[in-house]
C-alpha cells in the first residue's frame, strides 16, 4: 500500500508586542462607568427614594416605641415576676399538652387506618383461603377414611389369622 504524502500545514502565529510593565494609574479605571445614568435609572431612583425614606422612618419610630414600651414595662415585670413566671410555665405546659395530644391523635388515627387497610386486604383474599381450606379438609377426610378402612381391614385380617 502506498503511503500518502502528508499535506503541509502552515501555522501562523501573530506577533505579540511585549510591553514594559504597566504602572497602575488611578485615572485609567473608575468604579462607575464613564457615562451618566440613563433616564430610566433616574426615574427608578426618584420613585424609590421616598418609599425607602418613609420605610426607614417607620422603622425608627417602631424602634423608639419598642424601647419606650420596654422601659415602662420592665418594672412591672420585676414586680409581678412571682405571678408571671408560674403563669408562663403554665401556658407553656398547656401548649405542650395540646400539641402532644394532637400528635398522639394523629398517630392513633394513622394506626387505625393502617389496621383497617390490613383487614380490608385480608378480607379480599379470605374467600380464596377459605376455599383452599375446605379443599384441604375434604382431601384430609378422604385420606383419613382410606386409612381407617385400611386399618380396619388389617385388624380384621389379624383377627381371622388368630382364629385359625
Amino acid at each position: 500500500m502506498a503511503e500518502r504524502p502528508h499535506p503541509h500545514q502552515l501555522q501562523v502565529h501573530p506577533h505579540h508586542q511585549v510591553h514594559p510593565p504597566h504602572r497602575y494609574d488611578a485615572s485609567d479605571k473608575t468604579f462607575f462607568p464613564r457615562r451618566g445614568p440613563s433616564a430610566g435609572e433616574l426615574l427608578v431612583v426618584l420613585a424609590l427614594l421616598p418609599v425607602g425614606g418613609s420605610l426607614l422612618g417607620l422603622a425608627g419610630i417602631t424602634l423608639v416605641g419598642s424601647l419606650i414600651g420596654l422601659a415602662v414595662v420592665t418594672p412591672l415585670f420585676v414586680i409581678f415576676s412571682p405571678v408571671l413566671v408560674p403563669a408562663a410555665i403554665g401556658v407553656f405546659l398547656a401548649v405542650a399538652g395540646v400539641l402532644t395530644s394532637g400528635a398522639l391523635g394523629v398517630t392513633g388515627l394513622s394506626s387505625l387506618a393502617w389496621v383497617a387497610n390490613c383487614l380490608r386486604q385480608a378480607s379480599a383474599s379470605m374467600p380464596q383461603q377459605l376455599d383452599e381450606a375446605k379443599r384441604r379438609m375434604q382431601d384430609m377426610a378422604v385420606h383419613m377414611g382410606q386409612k381407617t378402612k385400611e386399618a380396619g381391614q388389617a385388624t380384621q385380617n389379624k383377627v381371622q389369622e388368630a382364629a385359625k
